[in-house]
C-alpha cells in the first residue's frame, strides 16, 4: 500500500468516528488490532477488533451526546512506510452539556491495508474530567 492509501485509512477512520459510527471506524482494523491510549495509565490497551468498537462505543456513547460522536478536524497527516500521524482537534458535547473539545495525535500502523494498531495522544486530564463527572 501506498502512503496516499494509508492516509486515506486514517481519513475514512476519522470521519466514521466524526459519526458515531465505531464499526466505521474498526472498518479497516485487522483482527489483531490493538488501541492503546497513552500517558498516565488510564485505560489498558485494547486488543482484537471487536473488543475496541465495544470499547469504544460503550464509553463515548455513555458520556457524549449525539450517540459518542466527536466531530474530528484532521491538521496534518504524515506518513512513512507503514506508519501514519494523525494530528487533529475534536469537538463534542457531553450528555450533560459540557463542551468536550481534545487535541489529537494519533500514531497508526497500517500493514497491507489493515490498521494493525493505533496508539493515541490526547489531554488525559479534560478526557478523566469528562469520565468523572459522568457525561449523563
Amino acid at each position: 500500500m501506498s502512503t496516499e492509501q494509508n492516509k486515506d485509512i486514517v481519513r475514512r477512520a476519522i470521519a466514521a468516528l466524526g459519526r458515531g459510527d465505531f464499526a466505521g471506524f474498526v472498518a479497516d482494523a485487522a483482527d489483531d488490532f490493538t488501541f492503546a491510549l497513552m500517558g498516565g495509565n488510564w485505560l489498558e490497551p485494547i486488543q482484537g477488533k471487536q473488543r475496541v468498537r465495544e470499547a469504544l462505543e460503550g464509553l463515548l456513547t455513555s458520556l457524549l451526546a449525539n450517540n459518542g460522536a466527536i466531530v474530528m478536524t484532521i491538521d496534518r497527516l504524515i506518513a512513512e512506510g507503514d506508519y501514519v500521524v494523525e494530528q487533529a482537534r475534536g469537538q463534542s458535547r457531553t450528555k450533560d452539556g459540557r463542551d468536550y473539545n481534545n487535541t489529537y495525535c494519533r500514531v497508526w500502523r497500517i500493514v497491507d491495508g489493515k490498521v494493525k494498531s493505533v496508539n493515541e495522544y490526547m489531554d488525559i486530564e479534560l478526557a478523566r474530567s469528562i469520565v468523572q463527572g459522568g457525561g449523563q
